[in-house]
Order: C-alpha cells, then sequence, then structure tokens
C-alpha cells in the first residue's frame, strides 16, 4: 500500500496575463533570491475578437485564445504544465472614488494600532452601489483636521481616513472567471488592478512623493493615475485609445490592417502640413499598390490624439492636481510608441514628460527585448508569489510487513510521481495503510501470548520437582538399605 502526499514545491515559476484591447499579453518569470526577476517567456496573442476597451465581451473565444497563449508559453518551459496565474484588471468602467471613514478618541484620545484596524475594517464592509470593490489604495489620515503621514501614537480626539476605493462594474471581474477559471480551467490565483500595479515598476518613490501622473496609452481605453505625497490622487480610465486612430486611418480607402500598419511605420503626433512626401499604399483585393501623402495621414492622426489628450487634460484638471506634478508626467503602453507623442503631450501639459520603463535592478539583464506591451505583464509577474507550474504528488515506498511491525524497505529511487489526489482518497489509502500495520500487531501479540504460556507450564513444572529429585541413584540406595538394617535390629 501506498502513502500519497500533495506537494506544491515551490519553484519560482510565476505566470501573469494581461488581457489588452488589441494584445493579450502572457508572461513566465522565476524570482531569485536577491529579490530580482528572470523574465523566462513573453507571448502575445490577438484580443480584437473578444476583447472592447479592456472588457471580455466573448468568453468562449476569449478561454480559447488564453489557452492557447499559455500553451506558446509552455512551449518554453518543455515538460512542464502552467496550471495558476495571476490576472491584471483593466478596462473602460475601472475608477477610484473617495470614501471616508471618521472615529471620535474624545478629549484624551491617542491613535493605536486597534483605532487604524478597525478603521480599515469599517472600510472594508462597505458596499458601493451597483459596483464591485477591485481593490483599496492606503489611505490619508487627518487628526483633528491636520494631515498626518504616521498616525499610530498620535494623541487627538478626532481620526479622518480618506480611502481610496477601486471599483469597477461587476460583469467585467465575472467575465475574466468565466473565461480563465471556468473554461480555460487554469486556476486565478490573484489579480490585480493593471495601471496601480504598473505604477509600482515605473515609478519612484520620489515621484509619487513631488507628485507624478501616468498615462497609459493602450489600444481602447486610456488610462490616468495620479500621485501625490506617496498616495493615490486619483484612477481613471477614458474609453478612447490607439484603435480609435487606425479606424479613422481607414477612412482614407485603406483596410485595417493596412491602416495598422501605416500608423505604426509613419504614423505622427506632430505633423507638417506641407510635406508631401508620399506613402504607399500595399495591394488589396488584386488592386494595383498607391499612395498617399504623410501629411494626409498625420492630419488624421493627430486629430485623433488632440481628442485622447484634451480628454486626459480635463480628467487631471479635475484633480486640482495640474500644477502640483513635480515629477511631472509618464507615458506608457502601445500607443506611447507614436512618434512625437511625448512632445505632443508636454506642449499640452506645459510639463515634462518621459517614457515609462520598468526600473532598474528589478529585471535581471538577458537577451529578451522588453517591449514596452509587456510592461503591464510583466508589472502583474512581479506582483505574484506563488508556484504556477503545475506539481505531481510524491509517493512514499511500500510499507513492507514484518513481525515486528512495518518499515520502508525501498531505495529512495524507487520515488515515484503521479498526479494529486483528492484529499478523502489520501485519507483512505492512509487508513488503509494503518489498518494492514494494525492486523500485524494483532498477529505479533497473539504469537506473544503463545510463547508466554509456554513459559508459564514451564515455571510450573520446575516448581514440582526440586533439586533433591535430581540426586545421584547409588545414593539412594545407600540410604534406603540404611534404613532397612535399623529396622531389623530393632
Amino acid at each position: 500500500m501506498h502513502k500519497k502526499i500533495a506537494d506544491m514545491a515551490n519553484t519560482n515559476y510565476i505566470a501573469a496575463i494581461d488581457l489588452g484591447s488589441s494584445l493579450i499579453v502572457g508572461v513566465l518569470g522565476k524570482r531569485n533570491d536577491n529579490g530580482t526577476y528572470i523574465v523566462v517567456a513573453c507571448e502575445t496573442d490577438d484580443s480584437a475578437n473578444f476583447i472592447r476597451r479592456g472588457m471580455i465581451y466573448n468568453v468562449e473565444q476569449a478561454a480559447h485564445q488564453i489557452r492557447s497563449l499559455f500553451k506558446k508559453l509552455e512551449n518554453r518551459i518543455p515538460g512542464e504544465r502552467i496550471v495558476r496565474t495571476y490576472v491584471g484588471v483593466g478596462g473602460q468602467s475601472i475608477r477610484s472614488i473617495d470614501h471616508v471613514v471618521v472615529k471620535s478618541l474624545g478629549a484624551d484620545g491617542e491613535v493605536t494600532e486597534d483605532v487604524i484596524k478597525n478603521l480599515d475594517k469599517e472600510c472594508l464592509g462597505f458596499k458601493p452601489d451597483a459596483l464591485e470593490m477591485l481593490a483599496i489604495a492606503p489611505p490619508t489620515y487627518y487628526l483633528d483636521g491636520n494631515l498626518e503621514m504616521n498616525p499610530v501614537g498620535v494623541p487627538c480626539s478626532r481620526i479622518e481616513a480618506r480611502y481610496k476605493l477601486i471599483v469597477c462594474r461587476p460583469s467585467l471581474k465575472r467575465h475574466i472567471m468565466n473565461s480563465i477559471a471556468v473554461r480555460a480551467k487554469i486556476e486565478i490565483i490573484d489579480t490585480f488592478v493593471s495601471p496601480l500595479t504598473l505604477s509600482d515598476v515605473v515609478l519612484g518613490e520620489d515621484d509619487k512623493e513631488l507628485g507624478c501622473a501616468l498615462i497609459d496609452f493602450g489600444a481602447g481605453v486610456t488610462s490616468l493615475t495620479v500621485f501625490k505625497q506617496k498616495c493615490l490622487v486619483s484612477m481613471c480610465v477614458i474609453p478612447l485609445g490607439g484603435n480609435l486612430i487606425t479606424k479613422d486611418i481607414t477612412s482614407l480607402s485603406i483596410v485595417a490592417v493596412e491602416a495598422e500598419r501605416l500608423k505604426r511605420t509613419y504614423g505622427d503626433a506632430l505633423f507638417e502640413k506641407d510635406d508631401e512626401t508620399p506613402i504607399q499604399v500595399n495591394a488589396i483585393n488584386g488592386m494595383g499598390p498607391r499612395q498617399i501623402s504623410l501629411s494626409s495621414l498625420n492630419e488624421v492622426v493627430q486629430a485623433r490624439v488632440q481628442e485622447i489628450l484634451e480628454n486626459v487634460y480635463a480628467r487631471l484638471e479635475e484633480t486640482g492636481m495640474m500644477d502640483s506634478l513635480g515629477a511631472g508626467i509618464v507615458i506608457t503602453g502601445g500607443g506611447a510608441s507614436l512618434k512625437n507623442l511625448d512632445k505632443a503631450v508636454s506642449a499640452k501639459f506645459k510639463m515634462g514628460v518621459r517614457q515609462a520603463s520598468i526600473r532598474k535592478g528589478y529585471i535581471e539583464k538577458s537577451t529578451m527585448v522588453i517591449e514596452p506591451e509587456y510592461s503591464v505583464a510583466i508589472s502583474l509577474m512581479m506582483k505574484g508569489d506563488k508556484n504556477c507550474i503545475y506539481v505531481p504528488a510524491r509517493i512514499l515506498p511500500p510499507i513492507v510487513k514484518t513481525g515486528g511491525g512495518t518499515h520502508v524497505s525501498a531505495p529512495e529511487s524507487a520515488i515515484k510521481t503521479e498526479p494529486v489526489r483528492d484529499r478523502r482518497v489520501v485519507e483512505e489509502v492512509d487508513s488503509e495503510a494503518i489498518s494492514e500495520s494494525e492486523s500485524g500487531k494483532k498477529r505479533t501479540s497473539k504469537i506473544n501470548k503463545k510463547k508466554n504460556i509456554i513459559d508459564t507450564v514451564a515455571g510450573w513444572a520446575n516448581k514440582l520437582f526440586d533439586d533433591s529429585d535430581y540426586e545421584d541413584l547409588p545414593k539412594k540406595d545407600e540410604k534406603r538399605k540404611d534404613n532397612e538394617e535399623r529396622s531389623t535390629e530393632k
């Protein structure tokens, strides 16, 4: 009989997936002992057929493509199978809302750890109407009306905790669960809010303290995340993205695939009206190639870019942080690769702009080129801490029954592996092994009882015959003759 033990050893393989409007990106990495990460594989697949504005709308198609994506990752680690993953949540309906929890401490009050825990507990119990809570950003505390970054231990009569809740429509997360966990049969270990997770790896503590706006230009949506004094000020998602630029280019009688190519190759956020440089449009359906001017292409591109920037500007202005962003603006995402977009943003917002990159010391050098489209998926992978690769159960060697009990005689090399079993099966197998072991003990006990009976009978026999019974026979005869002679004389 074998004893089966479920074993999920931590091999440091971490899988994560970013669900973008034009691409889904899967990443597989490993965490080193020194805290850095190695990106083992990055794979992408088209998602335009099942994701719109960051939200899954075709669950069945999404499950098929996601399973296919993980197969590509598995090909990079032959013999292994990905069974779990971390997932990023983004999309049109995500935004931050304010929630305030107030507690009176009395005239001689003082903020303690228990006070902070009770505030957090009350915040967790809040249920926003028709929305699902995804995350809670660290709050800011006001003691008797004054901002205090480290409130524990400070005397006050009233504490006010101001939270930023990240919320979304319930269907957003439900469709993710149905696609990945239910249909693709890949367990979701945890979900993270993509814009917040990305900010943790591309923004430094100084950026967040001085004030910084992170703008993620995606295909379906544009996300804006604002920080000040190391706290989240606002997060919102604008339903405008790079796909609209591609769609506008198709108005020049160009199919979508060719329009996307022209945008990536020649698109410019700052165009010159008099630039009549010809651009060749590839032949479609047997029609001969034709040409359009560079200025006519970029006139369309710039018009849509300006519309997106106007919306971002309006949202940033609502935060009241327009003049308080000491660290300026950081841009990222696939749309950020558009030529001169950083200059267009700087001209619009009147402040410094730089391209985002994963901070040094996080990712070890490798031959793999990390594209901007991979940034969110890599940041999700770096948030994970659990193994995502299938690890089979270990089976201990067979238990050999002996007269004195049980022992394991198989060598260590005889240990085999098989899939993890249901816990009930393990319990049944263990009970059988215990049952057989107890049977062996019972048989041993019976043998010992028989031996004890024999020893007892032998003891009785020894008592019946003392040492005098074993004297020499000649001495006994002499004694008998003496007794006879004495009786005759009398």
